[in-house]
């Protein structure tokens, strides 16, 4: 594409562009500036579509998104609201990134996309209530935490370590609350402020290992959510517990659920089984507020010519009329969304990890900028990111209208 020619990418854009009201652009409006008022050139909704532009781009650092900005400088100063003739450097990025609260744009985003969501279901009736299947569809959030490497190995006071906790929706991809601490081992001293009625109330929370803990299963079920958690050996009780009954079940036993998935492709077969059963509930109950089922999950994994398996235990809050042995396979496996869509498009895709922005609270707000664009792309049902990426480098205009339109007839 020729940079320096306007008209054509002028015509793809249909211009001129009305920013519309369920576009990123005006959500990231609502963003609260901390910068002195004085010397502000660039606004930080102007700053961060700028940055989102560039990462959907491909961009993975304020220098590279700054040369890509300079590169279509001339057509975007025509289609984007921006009253200078020029662009901040890389420098500014990282400036204003440090300048707001990670926490309030998290929420400002997460709103906005909620907003469209909400819109697309209801249409022109925003009083409709939302079916059993709209509130399945929120329920199940995963609970996992993720170290922001680039902030390792730093020695500087404002170039602290961090290690991002998250609470995050297993089916609409978004991030409905997260935090930061120094170390994984620290997830436990913030995990209260994710267990509140707002967040816990009437959902599902899935957790790994280190948060299977008898305060983190009474705080959710006194807040009337549910939990389903893995037992490892930060609790080795309740594991050899498990693994014994498992392994040798009372003759006598009642209740004894099976459900088991095979999936094949790509040279590997994986065979997932799950048994669950109520027999343990009166045993575990007065250490484990809620406990309704215990299970144990088998994976067997051929690939190569190979053969490993792995038996996990846990429990769950869920009684056998709320999940059967099916639905706790799947909640299960679907707390992995948060590595997998997640935490990994987050180091792989937008190469969080590589990235050394590291100064104050701008990694843990460039984190949470990746992880709102990826929530985005799939609200567009995008199942490619790295190849709708390179779309969005090849038509930078598609870009704009992306962040600036809405996102409902965006296609």
């Amino acid at each position: 594409m020729n940079y320096s020619t306007l008209d054509a990418a002028m015509e793809q854009m249909n211009l001129p562009v009305e920013i519309d009201v369920l576009s990123v652009y005006r959500a990231l409006e609502e963003v609260q500036d901390g910068r002195h008022k004085r010397g502000v050139r660039y606004s930080v909704a102007l700053i961060f579509t700028l940055i989102l532009l560039g990462k959907v781009a491909g961009m993975t650092t304020p220098m590279a998104i700054a040369e890509w900005v300079r590169l279509r400088a001339e057509w975007l100063i025509a289609v984007l609201p921006i009253t200078r003739q020029t662009f901040p450097c890389a420098a500014t990025y990282s400036n204003v990134l440090r300048a707001v609260k990670a926490e309030q744009v998290n929420q400002v985003l997460t709103q906005a996309l909620t907003r469209v969501r909400a819109t697309a279901r209801c249409g022109d009736e925003p009083s409709r209530l939302a079916g059993q299947e709209e509130r399945e569809e929120h329920r199940h959030v995963a609970l996992d935490g993720k170290t922001l490497r680039g902030t390792l190995s730093h020695d500087h006071p404002d170039q602290q370590k961090m290690h991002q906790l998250g609470l995050y929706e297993t089916k609409t991809g978004l991030l409905l609350k997260e935090q930061v601490t120094g170390e994984k081992q620290n997830e436990l001293s913030i995990v209260s402020q994710f267990l509140t009625p707002l967040w816990v109330k009437g959902r599902i929370i899935s957790a790994d290992a280190l948060h299977t803990q008898h305060l983190f299963c009474a705080s959710v079920t006194r807040w009337e959510g549910d939990y389903v958690l893995i037992a490892k050996g930060n609790q080795p009780t309740l594991r050899d517990d498990l693994q014994l009954f498992f392994t040798e079940p009372p003759a006598d036993c009642r209740d004894w659920r099976t459900a088991r998935t095979v999936d094949k492709g790509h040279g590997r077969l994986e065979i997932r089984e799950l048994v669950a059963t109520t027999e343990l509930n009166d045993f575990l109950a007065a250490q484990w507020a809620g406990v309704a089922q215990v299970f144990r999950l088998t994976r067997t994994v051929h690939e190569e010519g190979k053969t490993r398996t792995e038996v996990v235990y846990g429990i769950t809050s869920l009684s056998p009329r709320e999940a059967s042995a099916q639905r706790l396979l799947d909640l299960v496996r679907a707390h992995w969304a948060i590595e997998i869509s997640l935490h990994w498009r987050r180091d792989v895709t937008l190469c969080e990890d590589h990235c050394q922005v590291r100064k104050g609270d701008a990694p843990r707000v460039l984190a949470v900028l990746n992880s709102f664009l990826l929530a985005v792309l799939d609200f567009l049902g995008v199942s490619n990111v790295p190849q709708q990426m390179r779309i969005f480098d090849a038509q930078p205009w598609q870009a704009v209208r992306l962040l600036l339109g809405s996102l409902l007839t965006f296609k």
